[in-house]
């Protein structure tokens, strides 16, 4: 596999200071994930059962004069073949995409100063909610970046941010064609925090040259509001965002659609709360488009609006979470969400999914979690499915 400039580089600097860096006592990274994911999907005569093991293994040397270099390596190993990891050819089964795979996850160099920061080569970049860019961290693969960051803050209350990404290094994994994207694209985000709320101003300018279809610019700004309704620590919160993408590149199509989010919320401690409308527009030949978010936290664990449909997605949601601590065991958080997904223009139904949630760590070290995704579609090409997880997570 053909390495990036950008990346070269890194390997070069890197080496040249791992003499000096790595003496200083580094720091282990060893994280593992078993999961067994199921999905019984209406369309399929099988079910799919994937058992999947992730290990990240690396370190990350001591700072030095500012300067840490990082290194981790990512394996998943399938334990069983009865799912199509859409590079494994068992197109019978439904997609869990968690492929086999050994690659380099990150290695970087990093640099921290008093009101500035700096990380080269191949990074993990997650923006905000991640809702526009982030890392997929769901996935066993997880999604980085071959990319230049620097972050600023000026100020206590004001943060800017920009990356320029030479290759994204997604989930698929090296084996599958679009398991990277060469990329020219430009990330930018101003975060301002004043004591009333926070203000979020964004730019995406993505341009991927095996992947024009998904070349686009979006400019946004999202705006959240939080304010105690009680002396009892009881919080009522809103969020807003809105987005305008358009054509960006060598995308052959000729598009302008906006996004739009609204979502009200009661959090007290532990225990929240809320209610949102998302909205992607369509025009009827595509959707607004987020192919470097981390997709699975929006619209649903059940993953059915990973493409937005060409006449766009609404999705009326409401949520809740707790987390309870039974005497003399761990806490466990709880959560769920029920979903109402609609066409934006005619309000044409796709379907109604339920998720729930159950976490807790079993040792500081290691946590259990296990979630279910049931999606109910209402026409054709939004088939029904479950999905259940459950997952072993150990970091060290």
């Amino acid at each position: 596999m053909s390495h990036s400039p950008l990346m070269l580089a890194t390997v070069l600097a890197g080496a040249a200071m791992a003499t000096t860096a790595v003496a200083a006592e580094p720091t282990l990274i060893l994280e593992s994930r078993l999961r067994h994911e199921a999905v019984d999907q209406a369309g399929f005569a099988n079910d799919a059962s994937a058992l999947t093991l992730r290990t990240r293994l690396g370190f990350e040397t001591a700072e030095w004069k500012g300067i840490k270099l990082l290194i981790e390596g990512e394996n998943v190993v399938a334990l069983g073949d009865e799912y199509n990891s859409t590079t494994n050819g068992e197109t019978a089964y439904p997609i869990v995409p968690d492929p086999e795979t050994t690659e380099l996850n990150r290695l970087q160099i990093a640099w921290k100063g008093d009101k500035a920061a700096a990380v080269v080569g191949r990074q993990r970049i997650i923006l905000g909610s991640a809702r526009f860019v982030g890392n997929v961290g769901f996935r066993q693969n997880e999604q980085t970046f071959d990319a230049a960051r620097v972050d600023l803050k000026p100020r206590p209350d004001l943060a800017l941010t920009y990356a320029y990404v030479d290759r994204v290094q997604r989930i698929f994994g090296d084996d599958h064609p679009q398991g990277d994207w060469r990329s020219d694209s430009h990330l930018a985000q101003a975060d301002w925090k004043p004591a009333w709320g926070h203000l979020t101003l964004h730019g995406e300018w993505l341009d991927f040259a095996n992947a024009p279809t998904q070349s686009s610019v979006t400019l946004g700004a999202g705006l959240r509001l939080e304010r105690p309704l009680s002396d009892n620590g009881l919080k009522g919160s809103l969020e807003a965002a809105y987005a305008r993408q358009a054509d960006y590149g060598d995308n052959p199509a000729d598009f302008e659609l906006d996004y739009a989010a609204l979502n009200l919320g009661l959090r007290q401690k532990d225990n929240w709360a809320s209610v949102g409308l998302e909205r992607l527009d369509g025009n009827g030949a595509q959707g607004f488009a987020t192919p470097l978010a981390t997709l699975h936290a929006f619209q649903g664990w059940a993953d059915v609006f990973l493409t937005t449909p060409a006449d766009g997605v609404q999705d009326l949601n409401a949520k809740v979470g707790a987390t309870v601590r039974p005497e003399g065991l761990p806490p466990v958080r709880l959560a769920a969400a029920l979903h109402r997904f609609t066409a934006p223009q005619g309000g044409d139904d796709y379907g109604t999914e339920l998720d729930l949630l159950a976490a807790a760590p079993l040792t500081p070290n290691l946590s259990l979690e296990t979630k279910l995704a049931w999606f109910d579609g209402d026409r054709p090409g939004f088939s029904d499915r479950t999905k259940v997880w459950i997952s072993l997570d150990y970091r060290y």
